[in-house]
Parts: structure tokens; sequence; C-alpha cells
């Protein structure tokens, strides 16, 4: 999974030169963090949605999406998935609730 993520966030940096009349991405980037934002926010109510039916392609087919426009979010902010899964590295093995108590410290 992280081959196929760090592929992707190299994709999206390269997008980021790339022509709004012919890259979805680079459109995306050229409207600006809010516009993201808010695909994000339409992505993660069909991924809700999807769930909720209980279709598990339509579920896989959201959360792609959803993944998707997360990653272009994150290159537009000037992050690379490697560190998401870096933090995500850093949790692993540590129970949720001693997670977020170490963040009120």
């Amino acid at each position: 999974m992280n081959d196929v993520l760090n592929r992707l966030g190299e994709l999206l940096e390269q997008r980021k030169t790339a022509d709004p009349t012919t890259s979805y991405v680079a459109k995306l980037y050229a409207k600006g963090m809010d516009s993201i934002l808010k695909k994000i926010g339409e992505e993660a109510t069909e991924t809700i949605l999807a769930v909720k039916g209980g279709n598990k392609q339509e579920i896989i087919y959201e959360t792609a999406d959803l993944l998707f426009h997360t990653l272009v979010m994150l290159a537009k902010a000037g992050l690379k998935p490697q560190d998401v899964l870096d933090e995500l590295a850093r949790r692993e093995g540590l129970s949720g609730i001693a997670e977020k108590e170490s963040r009120t410290k």
C-alpha cells in the first residue's frame, strides 16, 4: 500500500504544474484549498452513505475517492502520504486512549 500511496503522492506533486484545462487535479489546485476541502466533505458523505447502503463495491469506490481527495489536500498543504504513514507508524501499538491523552500534555 505504501508504494501505491507514494507513487500517487508523486503524481499529485507533478500535477501542481499541469494545465487545469487538461488535468482534474490541477483544476482542483487552481480552485484552492476551500474547494478541495469541500470535495473531501462531499466524498466523506458519499462514503458514509455507501457504508449505510451495505454495498461493498460502492464502499470501496467511495472510500478510494475520499482517500484520493485527501491526498490532493495533503499535496496542496505541502505534505506527502509518507508523513501520514509515519504518524500512523508512531501510533502503532499505542492504545487510542493513551495516544489521545499524550496530545493534551
